[in-house]
């Protein structure tokens, strides 16, 4: 199973991924964990992903497909990946199809997480206020949730149009979003 979890900054993917992987033995391929990772690390690449992250620009796909390929090649044989905040882009879209279809898989289900702009924010800045987290500064996450909006709204046809695309309410308790995600993927079994 590839499923792709998509919603913007702050939607609650990190949570319903972490639920899934401790239920179902999932694999989250978050590219924030990713990003954040490579940024700590302290190498030059984390230092070139840590200025374009604090800018609140994303990181170039063929950095962030070369981190999905070496996770896909890690965790082989796990009974599924979660896809979380990628793809952004029809261009990452099609980088992750062709890495799918080279091992003889596709993505099976994507989910969209709909939510509320204003309440959003809101939990963003309480995030930034408890765990600091630079990227959810609030100037830096209003760039980062209109870069979503103007990337990512173009695949939602897509996926769309393929049949894999199911939309729920990100803005739930997360019981009320894990029932959905639930009901979500015994739909697309």
């Amino acid at each position: 199973m590839n499923l792709i979890l998509f919603g913007p900054p702050g939607a609650g993917k990190g949570t319903q991924s972490k639920r899934l992987v401790e239920q179902r033995g999932f694999v989250q391929l978050s590219t924030g964990d990713m990003l954040r990772a490579a940024r700590a690390s302290g190498s030059e690449l984390g230092k070139r992903v840590a200025k374009i992250m604090d800018e609140g620009g994303l990181v170039s796909d063929s950095i962030v497909i070369d981190l999905i390929a070496e996770q896909l090649d890690v965790c082989a044989g796990a009974p599924g990946f979660i896809f979380d905040g990628f793809p952004r882009t029809l261009g990452q879209a099609e980088a992750l199809d062709a890495l799918l279809e080279s091992r003889g898989e596709k993505v099976n289900l994507v989910i969209r997480m709909r939510v509320d702009d204003a309440r959003l924010l809101e939990r963003i800045t309480k995030r930034f206020e408890e765990q600091g987290r630079a990227d959810d500064n609030p100037a830096t996450f209003a760039r980062r949730l209109e870069r979503y909006y103007e990337d990512t709204a173009p695949l939602v046809p897509l996926y769309a149009e393929r049949g894999v695309l199911i939309e729920i309410d990100g803005m739930g308790s997360i019981e009320a979003v894990s029932g959905e995600i639930d009901a979500a993927l015994k739909q697309s079994v």
